[in-house]
């Protein structure tokens, strides 16, 4: 520990009590300091005054703010659409130990090993998803997306096809129709079926001359494989358009059968949530985008390759979109889904794919009695959409039920998505899940359930244990609280 005088020699050293802010500072006999000549006057201070805290202070403060906190290593994060899985610490351990010096800058004959690990998670996510080439490059499923679209728009421009067209269904995730937008696309929105799956009649007439593209999920936000994919494939390409694959459901499918066979053209990934990488924490994400030998020439540039002697990135590819992201995106994350792969195998990729749907059916043999679901008797796969429908008979809301849920020490559920369910309740419980912990959560629903028709009051105005109540949602949108403003 040093003193007032001395300036710590090991760097490492996070807290220093009484430490010496010299560098910056020049402390004056009254607690004022004289503003160093080489820093600009808008951020120096003429006072400072700094706490002077133990190292278990410190860390007594950061616990507790954790522990106010949720997140999947506090308990089941059933957050519908988003496979919030567990992430195995081993890939932590692989990040953190075996790459962290590398710099982006290094000629390549310095980061072969590198290079290897992005090139061979590139193979085998074309394997895994039967494409033909993959860029890591999307910082993100949305970013994946708008990446594919963007590719589309330049192999239609390429060919001086004027189409202009991209199809979504109703049930889709919401940034499909905003991608195909930024892209400069018009979007066409068509209606699912009663069950919830793609009306093959609306979609043949959805189509024509000025189709691009059809945009799908599968399985769907509503839980639900598309059965006539083969059949929606073949009407979109004999239009002239083509299929893009949004692969934030894969998770449900994973290791059983592969987009690429079932006739997509295009499509994104989300590594943070079929291969484990960590949702969020201010990080950046990576949602990988394929695609097949005809859209290749577009992928962004630089691509990741190998001539049988050396890895390196080739930056001359003339029909490229160019970059999408700095450098070859976000390099950690690519180490740890590769690590994920490599643990789990094919065989371990299937018992994934089982246990995500074996749990979310389960869910649905629980709850069904309870909560409203349409068409419980198709089976789902990794996610399962709800409905709080039948509780408004007592005014209760699905989102009264989610603050209950607060109270009782879970993660509410994702709501009032898929648009095409009212009242809607979106709960995946991914694989990671032991069968306690999802017969604990359906039983707070059920004990919520029978809260709503006897004592509802104590539901609507959930929740009741959390720091913060319930806040008024039509007076925050009414009077918002902006910190910024231009100008400042």
């Amino acid at each position: 520990m040093a003193n007032n005088n001395e300036f710590p020699e090991n760097k490492k050293s996070c807290l220093v009590k009484n430490f010496d802010f010299r560098l910056i500072f020049e402390k004056s006999k009254k607690n004022t300091f004289k503003k160093c000549n080489d820093l600009p006057e808008n951020i120096t201070r003429s006072t400072l005054s700094i706490p002077e805290l133990s190292e278990p202070e410190v860390i007594r403060h950061y616990t507790n703010l954790s522990k106010i906190n949720f997140g999947i290593d506090t308990g089941m994060y059933p957050l519908g659409s988003c496979t919030m899985k567990y992430n195995p610490r081993f890939t932590e351990h692989m990040a953190a130990n075996e790459q962290n010096m590398v710099h982006p800058y290094q000629d390549e004959s310095t980061i072969q090993g590198s290079l290897e690990i992005m090139y061979r998670l590139k193979k085998h996510l074309i394997n895994i998803c039967g494409m033909d080439d993959f860029s890591l490059q999307p910082a993100a499923g949305a970013q994946g997306e708008f990446t594919a679209m963007a590719i589309l728009k330049a192999y239609f421009e390429r060919k001086n096809d004027k189409r202009n067209e991209v199809i979504v269904p109703d049930s889709a995730h919401g940034t499909n129709p905003k991608s195909a937008a930024m892209a400069g696309f018009d979007v066409v929105e068509i209606k699912s079926d009663e069950k919830g799956y793609i009306d093959l009649e609306i979609l043949k007439e959805a189509v024509s001359e000025k189709t691009a593209a059809f945009m799908l999920t599968s399985p769907s936000t509503l839980g639900l494989f598309e059965k006539n994919i083969l059949e929606i494939a073949r009407i979109i390409h004999g239009a002239g358009g083509l299929l893009f694959y949004d692969g934030a459901n894969l998770n449900g499918i994973i290791g059983k059968v592969r987009p690429g066979d079932m006739g997509f053209d295009c499509m994104s990934l989300n590594l943070h949530k079929t291969f484990a990488v960590p949702h969020g924490g201010g990080g950046p994400g990576c949602g990988p985008i394929g695609v097949k030998k005809h859209l290749v020439d577009f992928l962004p540039v630089p691509t990741i390759e190998y001539d049988g002697e050396k890895y390196y990135l080739d930056h001359d590819r003339p029909d490229s979109i160019g970059k999408v992201h700095g450098f070859n995106g976000n390099y950690l994350s690519v180490i740890k889904a590769l690590g994920y792969i490599k643990r789990h195998g094919s065989v371990g990729l299937k018992r994934i794919s089982e246990f995500s749907v074996l749990n979310s059916n389960y869910m649905v043999s629980r709850l069904s009695s309870t909560y409203e679901i349409k068409n419980p008797d198709i089976p789902r796969k990794h996610e399962a959409v709800f409905s709080a429908s039948r509780h408004k008979n007592n005014d209760i809301t699905a989102l009264d039920i989610a603050k209950r849920l607060i109270d009782y020490g879970v993660h509410p559920p994702t709501i009032y998505f898929p648009l095409v369910i009212k009242e809607a309740l979106m709960i995946e419980p991914t694989e990671t899940e032991s069968k306690e912990a999802i017969d604990n959560y359906c039983d707070i629903l059920i004990r919520i359930n029978d809260e709503a028709a006897k004592d509802p009051e104590v539901v609507k105005t959930a929740p009741h244990t959390s720091i913060v109540g319930r806040l008024d949602d039509v007076f925050a949108a009414r009077k918002m609280i902006l910190r910024w403003s231009p100008g400042e």
